[in-house]
């Protein structure tokens, strides 16, 4: 399968976020599979909906600018989906929320038509620990927003969200959490 990885972070290299990206992309080889990587700070990815982005209600038909429609057809050479990104404010940064508003648009993604990805697999960097997410409930919060809000309204079937925690406790952790991303990698397209 060739999967496409949407990856928002500052900090491609020395990130531990980047660190996530190598390690899943290292799982997806081993099981045969291509990726193409989706930068979208080091690609300049405007997040902005402008007007020729705005989704028309009324004409489901409607031709997005020409950098959304690169970016849709990115989405449909890859077979499955990936995103790496930290967990800010319990969701994806601005940038690739702002990929999502812009690209998966009406009639595109959602409305007249869906997208035909069977899976996309969602990583989430968070500086709090498992506990702290449950006693308010955010993982959960988390899982609706953006799996059945977004991953199963548009289409995708099946969504995962995985949520690595306590990223700053320390080499051990991170270590674990990295090799946790490369099995997924491996085993869940």
């Amino acid at each position: 399968m060739n999967i496409l990885i949407v990856f928002d972070h500052p900090r491609r290299d020395g990130s531990f976020c980047g660190a996530v990206l190598d390690y899943l992309q290292q799982g997806l080889s081993s099981a045969g599979n291509t990726s193409e990587v989706a930068d979208l700070r080091a690609e300049g990815f405007d997040p902005r909906l402008p007007i020729a982005d705005e989704p028309d209600w009324e004409d489901p038909d409607k031709v997005y600018s020409a950098e959304v429609l690169r970016e849709q057809e990115r989405v449909m050479c890859a077979d499955a989906l990936a995103f790496v990104f930290p967990v800010w404010w319990w969701s994806f940064p601005a940038a690739t929320k702002g990929w999502i508003d812009r690209v998966w648009n009406h009639g595109w993604a959602y409305g007249a038509r869906t997208l035909p990805h069977k899976k996309a697999l969602l990583i989430g960097t968070a500086s709090s620990d498992a506990a702290a997410y449950a006693k308010r409930g955010y993982d959960k919060a988390m899982e609706t927003q953006l799996v059945t809000g977004i991953i199963h309204y548009c289409g995708i079937p099946e969504g995962h969200l995985e949520l690595l925690y306590d990223v700053m406790a320390g080499p051990e952790t991170r270590d674990a959490q990295l090799a946790r991303v490369r099995d997924l990698g491996a085993s869940w397209f």
